[in-house]
């Protein structure tokens, strides 16, 4: 059986035209550039998406010219991967790869169809798709997101088991075909295999599911600390924000990293202290829930009962079980449904720690701003509780802002997990998660470039699909 190639048969077809695209996209966007330094506007026309563009001239010509070749490039770029799901291994590597991932292309391309359809039906979250740059976010974000969903719930994409070795395939270069291979055994390493002869594709394709359970996740339960503290300290004022305020800046006192390595230092997990936290940190989402509940409807005894009841009791297992660990200081529930891994629990109290102090403070900002407008004054007026003002009129008007700040502390948090994995703290060694990989792979580095990069590069696109994403959404909470 032969090495794969980059793109195959498929190659001879697309590479030359590829070859010729790149460089004169490059060329024209160099010159789209330095004429919008030294060449006049002649004139300016709106785009859909509220973007302006020049008209005439050199300027105007050039930004056409690369606008077509980009469409062109893209274009190509779909000629392969589509070619690829059609053709598989015969397409190459990336036809291969594209293939394997044919669940996220149909999930993808569903999600963007319904969504485009029913856009003016979805609020903020329709208004999404008329910024071409939340697009491009979003579909970098749900790339990742669908990936894991298939991946750990059917595993469809990865090729082989992310702690497999195989004899003989110890940094073998992508594409080598897996020696001694059995029925019904995938037939290549697509990626190539690190230094410990595992599949590199599959180790990352597996890493996605570690960083969404746990970046989305704990960045979440981050956000439920601080809304339920900074709305009350905002709202208050007086004592109570003195002291919380203060609490939260002893916090951000400490740099972040270093509180992340003291936190996930072998010495301070064997104190139990992580566990500790735990108790008390993921609480706060039941608290959350039940005074939401409670502030809608006070009024309603009966509705009131029973939606906390519907609500607090699943919440109310799933926090016994999370904090219940056998063998540990808090072992007391006998009705545990589920155990966390202990790397997973201390990375993820960690995150919660950390950016809840900073979510706090934003909440509080804003909770100080909104209190003062005359809505709020009204709710008063019909003399509203406080928690209901808090929650249902300040809270759903701070909405904007926070939402374009959770998608940019989902790509912090993804940037600390890949930190803590790189240097060998909270994760196990063996976990498959993207930092950890990229620490396998740059010890070889200057010889064998495919251990690491794609890792890397996966990281890369899920942070900037988050940036991007948060930027279309703050567009589009301004135009609302």
């Amino acid at each position: 059986m032969e090495d794969l190639t980059w793109t195959g048969w498929l190659g001879t077809v697309l590479d030359p035209v590829f070859y010729v695209l790149v460089p004169v996209f490059a060329a024209s966007l160099a010159a789209r550039i330095l004429l919008s330094w030294f060449e006049p506007d002649p004139g300016i026309r709106s785009n859909p998406d509220g973007t302006l563009m020049a008209t005439g001239g050199l300027r105007g010509l050039s930004a056409r010219v690369s606008n077509r070749i980009g469409l062109a490039l893209l274009a190509l770029v779909m000629a392969y991967l589509l070619g690829g799901v059609v053709l598989g291994a015969d397409a190459g590597i990336v036809g291969a790869i594209s293939q394997r991932f044919t669940p996220v292309w149909i999930a993808l391309a569903l999600t963007f169809g319904l969504s485009i359809t029913y856009k003016r039906r979805l609020g903020l979250y329709g208004k999404l798709f008329d910024s071409t740059i939340g697009m491009i976010g979003f579909g970098l974000v749900m790339f990742w997101v669908y990936t894991a969903l298939f991946t750990g719930l059917l595993d469809l994409i990865a090729t082989h088991p992310p702690l497999d070795q195989v004899s003989g395939m110890k940094n073998k270069v992508p594409g080598t075909p897996l020696r001694g291979a059995e029925t019904g055994e995938y037939l290549w390493y697509l990626l190539g295999g690190d230094n410990l002869a595992r599949d590199v594709f599959s180790r990352v394709v597996k890493g996605a599911v570690v960083v969404i359970q746990i970046a989305p996740l704990a960045t979440l339960f981050a956000f439920m600390v601080g809304i339920t503290l900074g709305l009350p300290a905002g709202y208050y004022g007086g004592r109570l924000d003195l002291f919380l305020s203060f609490l939260a800046n002893l916090i951000l006192a400490f740099p972040v990293i270093l509180l992340f390595y003291l936190l996930v230092t072998p010495e301070i997990v064997a104190t139990g202290l992580p566990q500790y936290m735990a108790v008390v940190l993921f609480a706060f989402p039941i608290v959350f829930a039940g005074v939401l509940i409670h502030a809608r409807y006070r009024t309603q005894p009966s509705k009131d009962r029973l939606w906390l009841a519907l609500v607090l009791g699943p919440m109310a297992l799933v926090y016994l079980s999370v904090i219940n660990q056998p063998g540990s200081g808090i072992a007391f529930w006998p009705l545990d449904f589920f155990d966390v891994p202990p790397g997973i629990l201390v990375v993820f109290v960690s995150v919660v720690f950390v950016n809840a102090p900073t979510v706090f403070r934003i909440v509080r900002g804003l909770a100080m701003d909104i209190k003062t407008r005359d809505y709020v004054a009204a709710a008063q007026t019909r003399g509203e509780r406080p928690w209901y003002i808090m929650l249902w009129e300040i809270l759903p008007n701070a909405r904007g802002p926070l939402i374009v700040d959770f998608c940019l502390r989902i790509g912090y948090t993804t940037i600390l997990l890949g930190t803590l994995g790189f240097f060998g703290l909270g994760l196990p060694p063996e976990s498959p998660d993207w930092g950890s990989t990229i620490n396998d792979g740059r010890k070889l580095l200057s010889i064998y470039l495919h251990p690491a990069l794609p890792p890397a590069f996966a990281l890369l696109s899920l942070v900037l699909g988050l940036n991007l994403l948060a930027d279309g959404l703050r567009e589009e909470a301004l135009r609302d």
